[in-house]
């Protein structure tokens, strides 16, 4: 399954049909194509789907769903640091 995450535009360049979005700390280029001329502004969240920009969503839902990928983010994280405490304790390669 492929998720999108919401993404700011940050800049629009209109000679080559791009946007530049900021999707949680990171900038990428993605593409304008699939958009009507001057349907995409700059502060708009959009959602991206193979490099273009699929959709615009609204404000509220685009920080509501960041929100959920930062809690998913730092679940993830803590899964992993539980893991890697729970590899340390059934270590067999450990000093006397």
């Amino acid at each position: 399954m492929c998720l999108s995450i919401p993404s700011k535009v940050i800049e629009i360049d209109t000679e080559r049909n791009v946007a530049t979005v900021d999707t949680m700390g990171v900038t990428r280029e993605a593409g304008l194509d699939l958009m009507e001329e001057g349907d995409v502004c700059i502060g708009d969240y959009v959602l991206l789907h193979i490099g273009f920009i699929m959709s615009k969503i609204n404000e509220q839902d685009a920080l509501e769903s960041l929100k959920v990928y930062r809690e998913i983010l730092e679940q993830l994280d803590e899964e992993e640091r539980r893991n890697r405490v729970l590899e340390d304790d059934n270590c067999s390669n450990r000093g006397s």
